[in-house]
């Protein structure tokens, strides 16, 4: 069977993590992806946190599988014909510029309708219309302004990002979901229309159980699931909760056999309720199954810490595979705490295409991250990341451009 996107043609003029990651998703479903960048620069990212001089950077490669490269100077007016061409010949134009930066260079959305009425647009910005739309954002930005750094770390400490790119990579799957669902409503209406997602509503989104718990908290004033229940305060928002699980399946991140020395020695336990006996057999305190400040769940909320300091004696006797296995023959959920180098060799991971491993003519083979989403009919074949304007000709041939027009744009360095 052919790919779930076969035929759809994506314009993207995106850059650095956001967009890319969007447009990357929809190239591993199989949309034809041009990615335009400006000639003998490209992205930025291609030359940033290099590990192997003149050579793409990792960085850049792990964000542009799948992709077809084409350099073009749009400010030149050869080049706006060239753009002009290549809207009237796409289904989706994907850009994360500063605002305003496609009027500026002479296509706005009443341009591009002109020359397609079909064509959707879809935009990744930092906010969305009001006082900061015009803002500069970036990961750790997004995260802060989309109420994750508040609620994450230790209530004794201050706010702290998370190493998962919330911010960039989140905004791209967002974006991707409303591609895709622009497309499906096309086939209905026949017309293009204007896809957004601001990078701050889409970390929100991902908040929303916090949302969730500012309303409990203005209404009853405590959160008893939270560490600061037993013995601390609260106060006006939500605090950061440590390692609480965030939903009604209390846990916590406990120490293994080899903590002192390995500093990603240690499994995530959870305390729920359907298991709660096999948990107290397993640690030595089978009286806690009946004893009346632990034998319901809401007797053990003021009392968590103390029964995950329980645990951790137990827990600190075994590494955190072994634990797992033990934990997980009572079905008591858990899961360990993997290091980059861990799943980077694990075998599952690579069978399953999750992690795969990419030959680049250049940097030689890399690993990278698959396609998180997996289709029976559709499998994703990840190729390498296109060279900085290695299908330039290929695409302006497919256009209608003769050889020797290309020679002219190439020598004008329109190209």
């Amino acid at each position: 069977m052919g790919k779930a996107l076969e035929g759809v043609r994506i314009l993207d003029f995106t850059h650095v993590q956001s967009g890319p990651t969007c447009t990357q998703l929809l190239a591993w479903f199989g949309a034809d992806v041009i990615k335009v960048e400006r000639a003998g620069e490209g992205d930025a990212t291609r030359g940033q946190l290099r590990d192997i001089a003149g050579v793409d950077s990792l960085y850049f490669t792990m964000l542009n599988h799948n992709k077809r490269s084409m350099t073009l100077d749009t400010k030149r007016p050869d080049g706006k014909k060239v753009l002009e061409k290549l809207i009237q010949d796409c289904d989706v134009l994907v850009e994360n510029f500063a605002p305003g930066a496609l009027d500026r260079m002479g296509f706005s959305w009443e341009r591009i309708q002109e020359l397609n009425p079909r064509m959707i647009v879809a935009s990744v910005k930092g906010f969305g219309p009001g006082p900061y739309e015009h803002c500069k954002v970036y990961e750790n930005v997004a995260q802060c302004t989309g109420g994750a750094a508040a609620t994450t770390g230790f209530d004794d400490g201050p706010p702290l990002v998370s190493g998962a790119q919330i911010g960039d990579s989140g905004s791209g799957l967002h974006l991707a979901l409303g591609i895709v669902t622009a497309l499906y409503q096309r086939n209905t209406t026949g017309r293009g229309q204007k896809v957004l997602t601001a990078m701050q509503d889409a970390v929100l989104n991902l908040c929303r159980v916090k949302l969730r718990d500012q309303q409990r908290l203005e209404r009853n004033g405590v959160m008893e699931e939270y560490p600061q229940f037993a013995d601390g305060q609260f106060g006006e928002s939500v605090p950061r909760a440590g390692n609480a699980s965030g939903g009604g399946q209390p846990g916590w991140i406990l120490k293994c056999k080899g903590w002192e020395t390995d500093p990603n020695a240690y499994i995530y336990f959870i305390a729920q309720a359907q298991v709660w006996p096999a948990v107290c057999k397993l640690i030595g305190r089978e009286e806690w199954i009946t004893d009346p400040d632990y034998a319901t769940p809401r007797a053990r909320l003021p009392r968590l810490m103390a029964i995950f300091a329980a645990v951790e004696e137990w827990s600190t006797t075994h590494t955190k595979f072994e634990a797992m296995d033990i934990l997980n023959k009572f079905d008591i959920p858990c899961g360990p705490i993997l290091s980059m180098k861990e799943i980077a060799e694990d075998p599952s991971l690579r069978a399953t295409g999750t992690i795969v491993e990419v030959d680049h003519p250049e940097r030689g083979p890399y690993l990278t991250v698959g396609n998180p989403i997996k289709l029976s009919d559709s499998p994703t074949e990840v190729r390498r990341s296109p060279l900085l304007g290695e299908h330039t000709d290929e695409l302006l041939s497919g256009l209608g451009y003769s050889e020797d027009q290309i020679r002219r744009l190439r020598e004008e360095r329109v190209i």
